[in-house]
Parts: structure tokens; sequence; C-alpha cells
């Protein structure tokens, strides 16, 4: 006799070519579910967690379309048990299965739940990803040192993308010096699509209003594309509108726009509705065509088969204990005013009302404002983590976790990157219009109205001066401390002190 085996796709695995639905038979039963323990395990954005569920259950409805015998489990359904391992356990009851089928998940919790089942699972390779993991094992075998921008060069060998022959396009790998540029309000920039609630998700949205009522940000209004043909319709729009000045804008920031010219299609490639390869041959099609700069183009691309094949790589590779590293001791509680707390600095309370309201930051959002802050102040690592997968749309483990505790908080020490992403004020308001609207004075490096970030800034630098002054990134830095006039140092110091207090006495700062 032969069993049905049970074929599990999860939330984030919803693209028909995904490796354990390519792995079906006929008789078996594919297995979706929607269950408290995935939604809940940290306090995820009602937006994310509608995006997920919505686009779940369109895709369930495609693949019952296409034939497939499909066992779904919606979160309401009193017979639910509310995890993905009971969920099975239930199934394989129902359905006589004596076997699990799945792609293995990008968390290291869940990859070991399932290792955990009472039921054998078999986790296939997830090879939507353009490196597999034990290619990027190879790559880094014997490298004392992971830099992206060496990986990225095999990749755009291995892809062809934007190569001519065995040489990169235009001469050079990389038109950074290109980009990075402020940007100007415009009434006329193009926004990116939004897509009306169809039947579907607006059942979706009252059942995560009821769920999830206490988690931070706004289910409504959401615009969220729900289907690969809504993430196909934005792949489009942003190829054709906004690509062109993406170089451009990429690290700009404004109060008034949150999007700039971004793609805001992270979370539909991080969920399966579109591949990375199919938006990089977009882009680049776009550049061809003489649509796009190469600057743009090659920044774009560069951040998906570059960063994010990269990032992922150093996931795998460095295993569940990345989870925990803290190589700077930080342990400060994340404030307040991360979850929606007063804040009078005009930045953070620009990026973290637009994650509320939109479950979307951009890179530079999260990384030089959020993220710096964090930083500079000393906030535990594990506790930024875990903000940073609860709050955006795109957030999950194997690529939010190098990110966060990587690049952005340096707690894995330096393996991401070679120093830590500091900066003060002067940064944020080279590229933003947030600084003129703020409590605090920018151009002030001390005294009451200096801005947080300027006295933070060197705080950092002198409390981790051991480490970082042997950097040669970090050298000069150094040497111009050294070269401050000793009372202006103390008193920036002991303002820092001051501000930090303020902070762990829960005073609005």
């Amino acid at each position: 006799m032969t069993f049905p085996r049970l074929i599990l796709v999860l939330g984030d695995q919803l693209a028909v070519n995904v490796a354990a639905l390519r792995a079906a038979r006929p008789g078996d039963v594919v297995v979706m579910a929607e269950v408290m323990a995935e939604g809940s395990y940290v306090p995820h954005h009602p937006q994310k967690i509608a995006l997920i569920l919505s686009a779940m259950r369109h895709f369930a409805e495609d693949l019952i379309g296409q034939g497939a015998k499909v066992a779904y489990s919606r979160l309401d359904d009193p017979a639910n048990s509310q995890s993905i391992p009971g969920e099975l356990i239930r199934r394989a009851a129902e359905f006589g299965a004596k076997e699990v089928i799945t792609t293995a998940p990008g968390d290291w919790r869940l990859r070991q739940l399932l290792a955990e089942c009472p039921i054998p699972v078999t986790q296939l390779p997830d090879d939507r990803f353009l490196c597999s993991e034990a290619e990027f094992a190879g790559w880094a075998e014997g490298r004392k040192q992971f830099r992206m921008e060496w990986f990225y060069r095999e990749m755009r060998r291995k892809t062809g993308l934007m190569m001519e022959g065995d040489k990169p396009a235009g001469g050079q790998w990389n038109f950074d010096h290109d980009n990075r540029k402020p940007a100007k309000a415009d009434l006329f920039r193009p926004r990116p699509p939004r897509f009306a609630p169809d039947a579907v998700t607006d059942e979706v949205l009252a059942l995560v209003e009821a769920r999830f009522p206490a988690h931070f940000g706004a289910v409504r209004p959401f615009g969220w594309g729900v289907t690969r043909a809504d993430a196909l319709v934005a792949l489009d729009h942003f190829a054709t509108h906004a690509l062109p000045t993406f170089g451009d804008e990429q690290d700009a920031m404004l109060a008034g726009d949150p999007t700039l010219s971004h793609a805001l299609i992270s979370p539909y490639l991080n969920i399966g509705l579109l591949s990375p390869l199919e938006i990089c041959q977009r882009v680049e099609a776009e550049w061809r065509a003489g649509r796009a700069p190469i600057n743009a183009a090659e920044g774009f691309i560069r951040q998906i088969i570059g960063w994010r094949e990269f990032i992922r790589g150093i996931w795998s590779l460095e295993g569940p204990g990345y989870l925990t590293r803290n190589a700077l001791g930080h342990d400060r509680p994340m404030p307040p005013l991360y979850w929606g707390g007063k804040t009078r600095m005009n930045c953070l309370s620009h990026a973290v009302g637009q994650t509320r309201d939109l479950a979307y930051a951009h890179h530079i959002q999260r990384l030089m404002v959020t993220g710096n802050f964090a930083l500079l102040a000393g906030v535990d690592p594990a506790a930024v983590h875990e903000w940073y997968l609860a709050v955006y749309a795109d957030a999950f483990e194997w690529v939010e976790a190098p990110n966060t505790l990587g690049m952005s908080q340096f707690a894995d020490g330096g393996v991401v990157g070679s120093k830590p992403y500091v900066s003060s004020g002067a940064y944020i308001d080279r590229m933003s219009d947030y600084c003129g609207g703020c409590h605090y004075k920018v151009k002030e490096k001390t005294g009451d109205k200096a801005c947080p970030f300027n006295l933070l800034y060197w705080h950092f630098l002198t409390r981790h001066r051991a480490k970082f002054e042997t950097n040669p990134r970090m050298a000069q830095m150094y040497r111009t401390w050294d070269k401050m006039e000793p009372g202006h140092k103390d008193r920036v110091l002991g303002n820092a002190e001051g501000f930090l207090a303020r902070l762990d006495a829960g005073d609005v700062v």
C-alpha cells in the first residue's frame, strides 16, 4: 500500500516551482496552515501577517485550480492546533500520511521544530536563491574575511547579468560614486501601486484585527499585493517609472515621501511571488534598452544578487548561534520610542511612524536612523533583532538577522561589515529633510539642544576605543577626537551620559 505524503508549503514559500511542490507525486496532499505560533513568536506587524495570510489563501486557490489536493488550515478553524508541527500531526492522521516533504524554512527555530516532529520531515534545499547554501560555504572556505563586493563579482559572472563577455558592463563593477544623492520633494514623483483589498483580503484583515489587536502597527489602510499578478504589476511599475532615479535617490530620506524611487517589491520577493532572477533580468533589460542609467540598474541588481544572496549565505554559514552574538556587550532595553512612544527626534519619529503605518521603511532609514541610534545608545542587539523581525513586511530571519546583527549593530564582531555603521547627525542632515523640523539642532555639538546623534557618536567611539581605534576605516575619527579641547570633550561625554540617563528613566527624549 502506498501512503500519501504531506507536502508542507510555508507562508514565505509561495512559488509554484518551490522545491517541495516540484517533489510532489500524484496522491500527495499539500498542507498549508495559518497558525498563532507563527504569527506571535515575535509581535509581527498586522500588515505583515495580513499580507502573508491573504497571499497564502490566494496561492492555495491557485494550487487547487491546478488540480492539487490542498489541506488548508485557517487561523480561526476550531480544529486548528495553532502550530506547524501540530497541523502536520493532525493532517497525517487525517490522510494516513507517514512522511512530510518541505522546503527548508528560512529560520533556525522552525527548522529545529520540523526536525523534532514525530513524523519524519525531509527538508529540501531552498533553491529559489541564486547561490545555494553549499555553494556559499565553498566560496567562504579559507577566507579570513567575507566581503560582499568580491562575492557580488562572482555572482555577476555566474548569472551574466550586466556583463560584456567576461568584463563588467561600463568597465567597472560598482557605480556607487554616481548614486546616493539627496532628494527634493516632487509632487510628480511616481508612487508605488497600492492594491485594493478583495473579498479574501478583507476577510483576513478582519481576522488579523481580532486575533492580533495588541501588535504594533496599523493594519489599515492595507495596500499590499497578495498574488503573483499583483507582484508583477509592482515590478513593472518600478522598472518603468522609478528605476531611472533609483540610484540617485536610494539613500535619500524625505519626511513627506516615504517611498521615493524605491521598488517596494522585497515582500513579494521574500514570500515567493517574484524570483530574484526575473527581477534582475527586467532591470537589466530596462538599462540595455536605454530607459534606465547604468548606475541605477547596477545598484539595484547589486542589492539582489550581491547583498541579498550574501546575507542569506552568512545566515546559513554562521548557524543558529549567530542570533545570540553581542560582540560589543550592549544591554540597554529597547526604548519605548521604537514602539510608538513619544520622541523629540524628528528623524526617529518619522522612521518609526512610517514603520507603524506602512510596515515599511527603506534601507537607509533602517540602517542610519533606527539602527544607528540603537547602536550608538548601546541597545541589546537581541532586542533590536526582534524589533526589525517584527515590524517590517519583508522581514524573515535569514535576511533580517544578518542585516540587523551584522551590518546594523556590529553584534557579530565584523563578520558582515568591516566597521560599525555609526554617524553623527551630519549624515542624516545631508541625506534628509528631517533635521529642519527637529526639536534638536544638528549643528550644535553640546548643550540641551545638541543633536543626540552628535553626542552619542563620540560616546560610542570613546567607550569602544580599544576595539576600533586600530581599524583603518575609523582611525581618522579617533585622531579628530584627540585633537579636540579637553573641556569640550568632557561636555560632549557628560551631555551624552545625561541623555542616556533620561532615556533609561523613560523620559521623552
